[in-house]
């Protein structure tokens, strides 16, 4: 006569273990394809950190070139191009795990170096953000001038500023 609860007790535990293992190897799933999409977008932004790195030695390489040969601007430009093109091999070929543990590696053996290179590395991007935030003000359209009467305006709208003289509203 006790056979019946047991046999519902069991059929319970039976149940929730079903459930819990169900719910335990979705979260596993779920887990699993999180990093395998991680891994993948580490490896994109990777593959274009490493273009980026090849187009700046390209570009340094094309400087270098066009220097006078054997000038020692034309030797460090080289010099700085060909480190940047090994770089960029290097950073393609390498796991996000094995960089991150080369950059620490080398912070830790050069710290004044690496300090360097990541305050170098920050003017330079400030820099460029700066420069090319400036760029996109700059560039707008001018209209070409019809008479002499639209001069104190096309000088106003090339320096940024209202004009006084002959306002046309």
């Amino acid at each position: 006569m006790n056979t019946a609860p047991n046999n519902t007790t069991d059929k319970v535990k039976k149940t929730a273990a079903n459930a819990a293992e169900g719910l335990k190897s979705g979260a596993q799933d779920a887990a699993e394809k999180a990093a395998t999409e991680a891994s993948q977008y580490a490896d994109q932004a990777k593959g274009a950190a490493a273009d980026e790195v090849k187009g700046v030695a390209s570009a340094l390489r094309t400087a270098a070139d066009e220097m006078r040969s054997g000038s020692p601007q034309e030797r460090t430009m080289s010099q700085i191009a060909d480190g940047l093109a090994d770089a960029s091999d290097s950073i393609r070929g390498k796991d996000l795990g094995e960089m991150v543990g080369s950059i620490s590696d080398f912070a830790r053996r050069n710290p004044i170096a690496f300090l360097g290179g990541a305050a170098l590395l920050g003017f330079a991007a400030t820099r460029f953000a700066k420069a090319s935030s400036e760029n996109n003000r700059h560039t707008t359209a001018v209209a070409p001038l019809n008479n002499a009467q639209d001069l104190p305006h096309a000088q106003s709208a090339v320096v940024g500023r209202p004009t006084h003289l002959g306002d046309r509203s």
